[in-house]
C-alpha cells in the first residue's frame, strides 16, 4: 500500500518534510540492522538521516515511538493484498508477503523489541494499535470486499458483526504468521501459506482433505 510515511494530527507551523521522513525511516532501519535494539539511539538516527536531533524530538518523544512509526511506514509501503482472482490465493499471497518482511533483520528486531516494551507501556501499546494494527486491517476489509464481490463470501449487513469478524480475521492471520516466523522460527513457504489459507477457509476438515479440496499446485509447493 502506498501512503505517506507518517500520519499525524493536523499541525501548525512549518510543514513536515516528506524527504526528511523518508530519510529517518531509512536511517532507523539501517541502524537497527547494524546495531540492534540496544545500540539504536535517537542521536544515531539523526546522524544517519542528516537531520537535527531536535527534528526527531519534535516528531517522536523517544526511540520506541520512532521505531513503531518506522515499522508502520515499512508495512504500508511493502505489504499489499494481491488480486489473484480467488480468496485462497489472495490469502496465501499476503501471508507470504508479510512473512518476507519479517525475515528482514531490522523488522524482526524492531517488532519483537517494541512488543516487549509495550507489555509495560500502555501508551506504546495504543500507538502500535493505531499506527500498525488498525491501518493493516484495511487489507482484511479489502480482501473480504473482493471475495464478496466474487461470491466467495456472503455479505455481512450488520456493521458490528462485520467489524468484529474483521478483527478476528486479522488477529488470526497476523498472530499465526508472527508466531511461525518469529517465535517458532519456521519457514513460511508456499506450501505452508496454501495450507494456512485452506485452514482459514474450510476449517480442520478441509485441511485434512475430508472435503475433497484440490491438491496443492506446483506453485504452492515452491
Amino acid at each position: 500500500m502506498s501512503h505517506a510515511p507518517f500520519r499525524d494530527a493536523p499541525r501548525t507551523g512549518r510543514p513536515r518534510s516528506a524527504a526528511a521522513d523518508r530519510a529517518i525511516v531509512a536511517a532507523t532501519r539501517q541502524a537497527l540492522a547494524e546495531l540492534g535494539w540496544s545500540g539504536l539511539t535517537m542521536a544515531e538516527v539523526a546522524t544517519r538521516a542528516k537531520v537535527a536531533k531536535t527534528t526527531l524530538y519534535r516528531r517522536w518523544p523517544g526511540k520506541n515511538e520512532l521505531v513503531v512509526d518506522s515499522l508502520a511506514a515499512v508495512f504500508e509501503e511493502h505489504l499489499e493484498l494481491p488480486d489473484s482472482g480467488g480468496l485462497a490465493a489472495d490469502l496465501a499471497g499476503v501471508v507470504r508477503s508479510f512473512a518476507a518482511l519479517l525475515e528482514l533483520p531490522e523488522i524482526r528486531t524492531a517488532l519483537m523489541a517494541v512488543v516487549a516494551e509495550a507489555t509495560r507501556d500502555p501508551a506504546l501499546r495504543a500507538r502500535i494499535r493505531d499506527a500498525i494494527v488498525d491501518r493493516q486491517k484495511a487489507l482484511v476489509l479489502l480482501g473480504r470486499s473482493r471475495a464478496q464481490a466474487r461470491g466467495e463470501l456472503p455479505p455481512e449487513p450488520d456493521p458490528e458483526t462485520a467489524a468484529r469478524n474483521a478483527d478476528l480475521i486479522f488477529d488470526v492471520i497476523a498472530g499465526t504468521v508472527v508466531h511461525r516466523a518469529l517465535v517458532s522460527n519456521e519457514p513460511v513457504d508456499g506450501a505452508w501459506a496454501a495450507d494456512f489459507a485452506r485452514l482459514l477457509l474450510t476449517g480442520l476438515t478441509g485441511l485434512t482433505g475430508v472435503t475433497g479440496l484440490a491438491p496443492r499446485t506446483a506453485t504452492d509447493r515452491r
